[in-house]
Parts: C-alpha cells; sequence; structure tokens
C-alpha cells in the first residue's frame, strides 16, 4: 500500500499532538527529537499551503492541524525548558 504525502503529514501531525499531550514525563532541555518533529511539521505544512486547489477542503483542515501539531511542539519545548 503507497502512503500519500498528505496521508504521511496528517499521521505525523496526529502523532505529535499525542506525544506532545501525552509525551515522555522528563524532557531534556536538549530536545533533538522535538525539534527535528517541529521541522519535519513545517515542511509539511509548507507542502500543504503550496498545494492548490483546496481538495474539497481536506487541504484547509490539514493546515489546520498542522499548524496546531506545531504549536504544540512549541509548547512541550517551551514546557522542558522551562521545568528542567
Amino acid at each position: 500500500m503507497r502512503v500519500s504525502k498528505f496521508q504521511s503529514v496528517v499521521a505525523g501531525a496526529i502523532a505529535v499532538i499525542g506525544f506532545s499531550v501525552f509525551g515522555p514525563s522528563a524532557a531534556s532541555a536538549d530536545q533533538p527529537h522535538m525539534l527535528d518533529a517541529r521541522g519535519h511539521l513545517q515542511q509539511g505544512l509548507d507542502d500543504l499551503r503550496a498545494a492548490v486547489p483546496d481538495k474539497g477542503g481536506h487541504r484547509d483542515q490539514a493546515v489546520d492541524l498542522v499548524q496546531r501539531a506545531i504549536d504544540q511542539v512549541n509548547q512541550g519545548i517551551e514546557f522542558a525548558n522551562t521545568h528542567p
């Protein structure tokens, strides 16, 4: 089964949201995985925004979900940085 880039981005967004909500009990100040995830999500967001037309509203919904995932990752990074 071939997974489209769109499906990968949405799955990644869902995974990151789940990770940020239920993530590890202790995060270190050095957060390479969170930073990598944020970079991948940002690339996916850029690709989604470049994809036209909207595909029946699904692209816009994916853009919203990925942006929310990025926001959650940022909040997780900030939390870890302020709660050592």
